[in-house]
């Protein structure tokens, strides 16, 4: 009995600072949820990523991925995302359902083997729902990938849409009409920015 109460003292003790995550992040894109905390630190679902993914999503080595300001990898339903090779992404990129990010193939000649290549994804860019980036890749600030898109070559340079099967550039953005933003409260995942290189010295292998 007395075990079952100190859990439940434990429990809402640490609801205090989660609420004040919740109102900070409220405006911003991927806000931090008290449905989101709950499936993953309580149900165990993604327990290991340090940012909020959806339940029906599936995040893999997490201590290899960097993740910028309000960018959530796995947000939205049914994303994949696999670190073993490594995954840095930039600040305020959006990453819509269905989205695959994979950083880690199999040999072709030994499948047992695991051929790893790190993906590295800007600041401002926009996965569109489907989309799946494979080993390797990098991709410049203000990308946009078009729905349904298998990203195989990079595209370092930014400012474009890029998309198809190989996906190819099939627009270029005007630069000066690519508006950066700033949240007035900066969080990495479930992280204040502030602390965030504490964090990443202490938790993560990048």
């Amino acid at each position: 009995m007395k075990n079952k109460i100190k859990k439940c003292i434990w429990f809402f003790i640490r609801l205090f600072p989660l609420g004040n995550k919740i109102f900070e992040t409220l405006p911003s894109q991927t806000p931090i949820t008290f449905r989101y905390w709950f499936f993953q630190k309580v149900l165990g679902f993604n327990k290991q990523a340090y940012w909020p993914v959806h339940f029906t999503s599936r995040v893999n080595s997490a201590h290899k991925i960097r993740v910028g300001v309000d960018t959530c990898p796995g947000y939205m339903n049914n994303c994949y995302v696999q670190g073993g090779g490594g995954i840095d992404i930039g600040d305020y990129t959006q990453i819509a359902p269905n989205v695959g990010i994979i950083s880690s193939n199999h040999d072709l000649y030994d499948s047992r083997k695991s051929i790893k290549k790190k993906i590295e994804i800007g600041k401002y860019c926009w996965l569109g729902m489907g989309a799946i980036i494979l080993p390797g890749v990098k991709l410049g600030n203000f990308t946009i990938v078009a729905a349904g898109s298998v990203v195989t070559k990079s595209f370092e340079e930014g400012f474009c849409v890029i998309g198809g099967i190989p996906a190819k550039k099939i627009k270029e953005l005007e630069k000066d009409k690519c508006k950066p933003f700033k949240n007035d409260i900066e969080y990495n995942g479930y992280i204040r920015s502030s602390k965030f290189q504490l964090f990443i010295e202490k938790h993560l292998d990048l």
